[in-house]
């Protein structure tokens, strides 16, 4: 929902090709952000200043449609400038329940039938093409856009993968010089550039639609260039899931003539204001939904990653009712609204999607979910839903499912992202929410169809079933990087926790890296409105006292306050439902004092729950203090954080 409070516009109409030299500005509210195009003869090219600085130039900056490059030496005919001053009211909350946005637009019309749309806001820019021409269908045959930096600064460069655009975008970062940045090996962003000590700025895209995601690669200097997935002219399915691209054309997308592009987008914040920047979601187009009072966020009791390990239960567990039916009883016991129904459902094999594996009933589960206050969520690849769409979502409706995981999609040129498209919305036809895993990261479709609950896309904890990637130093750089593009599905929640010393990998039965409470706070740091528990249930009964805080704790908010914030070291935030408060910390492998001040209650006092790492924490990561307290705005909390620890706390109004 959006309330526009105020629209200025003014135009100016430009004629004379002194005019056409001049450079076009447009700067944040506040004064201190600024991107400015400038007109050369044979294009143009655009530049970001902050606080007088220029940091980055955009050279060049163009699109070629049809053949032609755009804006070439067309020449601009008229400049609109307007101001954005609104009320957005996210139908899913996830930083805050809202949202004022406020900045400042330009439009600049050149004489071809190309234009360029800049919206500059106090926490970053962005800007994007848009067309005019007179056509069902247009070939985009390129996109140009190279940053070029004023210092060779430190990046969190996302590392390249062998199989370039084939992708889970699972990204792993390392801190370098951006000129140390790859060439020839394009990566997926978000990216993230330390400007100074204390700015930095996140790249990424939004508003993916009929069009391929941005990729980047280095170039030689202080820069990087946009790269783009080709237009598949042939797809190859490998196995029951792998679909691959076996043959690319020559060109980028096809697209009706009118239209807008994707946003090129730059965050540009201090390591706190990363946490709480909305500008990537304002960018998104606003609900296509009529009504969206259906869509429900909630916490899941999922089976996957901990292997169906019921062994307090009286039967074999596996893919049967009865285990299945265990794990509705023990969501329904504990606050939490779903189940997902993991890979092994149905019979193997795309074309068999809604073949049901024998010992398994999926409408008498979801009678019997429905009978606790439980919803089913079922598992599925992309290339099995593609082959059975129509019959899938008519079935899925006949059970009376709740919500769909999509997975393997592995790619984000145009097809597989209109494929996307198409899943949200159909999802939304038939009230289905929608978890995309194995794909790319998230780009404002979780605004325009609120049903997308949450992305993968992410070095989540399924990493410590086969590697030593989930680290708590990655843990506490994701919420800085990829979480900044959206809602991040890390899945936590694991009971068996190790130090850096003691951990391994283990497939069937596996831990997490850092402390009990390190896992405890991603409930209140990481953002997904659909937000797993990943450990089995007989774990979390032989842990009772960690289900107050997890029945307890929410996956959507009304408000963010940034306790601390380092990029890639620590961070504490605290988070608002309602009239109640919730503070998660986490550190990476350096242990940690952090002192966080309470300035943000309201009057009066409250009740402070907490759950700290214990006293021996740095050598069994598992011990966990856990206490109450009477605090107030005037209180301050010093946090004792293991290596790989945490924090979490729930603050209720006393009455």
């Amino acid at each position: 929902m959006i309330r526009n409070y105020l629209i200025l516009a003014a135009v100016a109409a430009l004629a004379s090709p002194a005019a056409q030299a001049k450079a076009y500005t447009t700067s944040s509210p506040g004064k201190t952000i600024a991107f400015a195009v400038n007109p050369t003869g044979e294009g143009i090219v655009g530049s970001l200043t902050i606080e007088g600085r220029r940091v980055v130039d955009c050279v060049p900056m163009s699109i070629t449609i049809d053949g032609v490059e755009y804006p070439g030496k067309n020449g601009i005919k008229k400049v609109s400038t307007s101001v954005i001053d609104r009320e957005v009211v996210p139908e899913v909350p996830t930083i805050a329940g809202r949202i004022h946005e406020r900045g400042n637009e330009t439009l600049v019309r050149f004489d071809g039938p190309v234009d360029l749309r800049i919206r500059v806001y106090d926490d970053g820019a962005a800007y994007r093409w848009e067309s005019r021409i007179d056509q069902d269908e247009v070939i985009v045959n390129a996109e140009e856009l190279a940053l070029a930096f004023a210092e060779d600064v430190q990046a969190h460069y996302p590392i390249p993968e062998p199989r370039g655009f084939y992708s889970h975008q699972e990204r792993r970062f390392s801190r370098i010089p951006l000129s140390a940045a790859p060439q020839g090996q394009p990566v997926s962003p978000p990216l993230l550039v330390e400007l100074d000590e204390t700015r930095n700025l996140l790249l990424t895209d939004v508003n993916v639609e009929r069009y391929p995601g941005l990729w980047i690669e280095g170039t030689a200097g202080n820069g990087i260039k946009a790269v783009f997935p080709p237009y598949p002219a042939k797809t190859q399915l490998k196995g029951d899931r792998n679909l691959t691209v076996a043959e690319p054309s020559n060109f980028l997308a096809k697209c009706p003539g009118t239209r807008s592009f994707p946003w090129r987008a730059f965050v540009v914040a201090d390591d706190a204001g990363l946490l709480t920047s909305t500008l990537l979601y304002t960018l998104a187009e606003p609900s296509r939904l009529a009504d969206t009072s259906w869509i429900k966020p909630g916490k899941v009791s999922w089976d996957w990653w901990n292997f169906r390990n019921i062994t307090d239960c009286g039967f074999k567990a596996g893919f049967n009712q009865a285990t299945y039916q265990a794990f509705i009883d023990f969501a329904g016991s504990n606050n939490l609204q779903y189940v997902i129904l993991d890979e092994g459902w149905s019979i193997p094999g795309a074309e068999h999607l809604l073949d049901v594996v024998p010992a398994m009933d999926i409408a008498g589960l979801v009678e019997y979910g429905a009978a606790k206050n439980v919803g089913v969520i079922l598992w599925m690849t992309s290339s099995a839903l593609d082959q059975n769409f129509d019959a899938a979502f008519e079935q899925f409706a006949e059970w009376g499912i709740k919500g769909i995981k999509v997975d393997f999609m592995q790619r984000d040129d145009q097809l597989m992202m209109d494929f996307c498209e198409r899943v949200a919305a159909e999802a939304a036809k038939h009230r289905l929410l929608v978890d995309f895993h194995g794909g790319s990261k998230p780009t404002g479709l979780h605004r325009t169809y609120p049903n997308v609950l949450t992305h993968e896309s992410v070095q989540g904890l399924e990493q410590n079933k086969w590697s030593k990637n989930a680290t708590p130093e990655m843990a506490v750089l994701l919420p800085f990087t990829r979480m900044a593009a959206g809602p991040m599905d890390y899945t936590p929640g694991a009971m068996d926790n190790y130090t850096k010393e003691t951990f391994r990998a283990v497939g069937r039965n596996p831990g997490s890296q850092g402390t009990r409470c390190h896992q405890l706070a991603m409930y209140v740091v990481y953002l997904s409105p659909l937000q797993m528990l990943a450990d089995t249930p007989t774990k979390y009964r032989k842990n009772p006292e960690c289900m107050p805080f997890l029945s307890a704790v929410p996956c959507t908010w009304d408000e963010t306050v940034v306790l601390h914030a380092q990029v890639g070291e620590s961070l504490a935030v605290a988070r608002r439902k309602a009239d109640t408060w919730y503070i998660g910390a986490m550190t990476d492998w350096t242990p940690r004092e952090l002192e966080c001040r309470l300035a943000f209650l309201g009057q009066g006092d409250y009740r402070l729950s907490y759950w700290q790492d214990g006293p021996n924490a740095a050598t069994d990561a598992t011990d966990t203090d856990i206490g109450t307290s009477t605090v107030n705005a005037t209180s301050k909390l010093t946090l004792k954080l293991a290596p790989g620890g945490g924090y979490a706390a729930i603050l209720e109004p006393k009455k």
